[in-house]
């Protein structure tokens, strides 16, 4: 029986990635170095002089308006909004609470305008859903360690292949759903807005994406969430922040700061979270 197995030698895939890694490494350095050069000056100036310029009270006070705002002038989500940050502030973990920040919004905002496009684009071409549905799959299967590989290979160690690896991990739900949303649009107003002569343009814009717009708007949640789900793994090559501390916790088998840290991962994932979920219920 292992003789039957064996009959066909190793095909050597290992082999054949490391190979075709270090090719894509040397041939797109030139498009590979800039991006980190200058991605991650943004990133910092982001972080350092944009975040961190403004007063923990002045940041505390803006997030509350908004929660008040988003939630329908209710006061629960701000006043979680007030004593989590100052928790997170009292325990001296401020700067990287920024640093968590950059890193989720910025990869939040890339899988975004990456995800969109590609989801009304699968909406339009049976194809393209074809073809895409499997990378979808694997995107999602694959385990999220797997993610650090290229990004290190490609950009070292830092904010910006953390980034990299939570675009690639944050991106299919709003793939799928900018894809559900569209096909999910009555086919009677389709029908009608062809009837009254609407251009491509004007359908997708005026009557599918608005039609869309929850289901839309639901996804880009998800992809929020998995980015911070991110924030630990890609402490593992260097991203800053919040994530940095579980890991270094973990190393050092320091319950107490693991936990802390852990907590503020917590307290910012629930402010997100709802505040999204509400935006959702507000555009809905």
């Amino acid at each position: 029986m292992n003789n039957l197995l064996g009959f066909i030698p190793q095909i050597p895939v290992a082999e054949a990635t490391e190979a075709a890694t270090d090719w894509i490494t040397d041939v797109f350095a030139f498009l590979f170095d800039p991006i980190k050069e200058h991605f991650g000056s943004f990133m910092e100036f982001i972080s350092e002089n944009v975040l961190m310029a403004i007063p923990p009270f002045v940041f505390i006070l803006i997030v509350a308006v908004l929660a008040f705002f988003i939630a329908g002038k209710k006061f629960g989500l701000a006043a979680f909004s007030i004593v989590g940050l100052w928790f997170i502030y009292n325990q001296g973990y401020w700067e990287e609470l920024m640093n968590t920040i950059t890193l989720v919004l910025l990869a939040s905002l890339l899988s975004v305008i990456i995800g969109v496009p590609i989801g009304i684009l699968m909406s339009k071409s049976k194809v393209a859903e074809a073809i895409l549905t499997p990378v979808l799959d694997f995107m999602q299967t694959m385990p999220a360690f797997v993610y650090l590989i290229p990004a290190v290979a490609f950009f070292g160690i830092g904010m910006v292949p953390g980034v990299f690896a939570s675009l690639i991990f944050a991106t299919p739900p709003t793939v799928r759903f900018t894809n559900l949303g569209i096909r999910q649009v009555s086919s009677e107003l389709v029908e009608a807005s062809d009837a009254f002569g609407s251009t491509g343009s004007q359908k997708l814009f005026k009557v599918e994406l608005p039609m869309a717009k929850a289901t839309i708007m639901a996804g880009i949640n998800q992809t929020v969430m998995l980015s911070l789900s991110m924030v630990v793994i890609a402490s593992m090559i260097g991203a800053p922040g919040l994530g940095r501390e579980v890991l270094s916790a973990l190393q050092r088998a320091q319950v107490g700061t693991g936990f802390v840290a852990g907590i503020g991962i917590v307290i910012l994932a629930i402010i997100i979270d709802r505040m999204t979920q509400n935006l959702n219920r507000n555009k809905a």
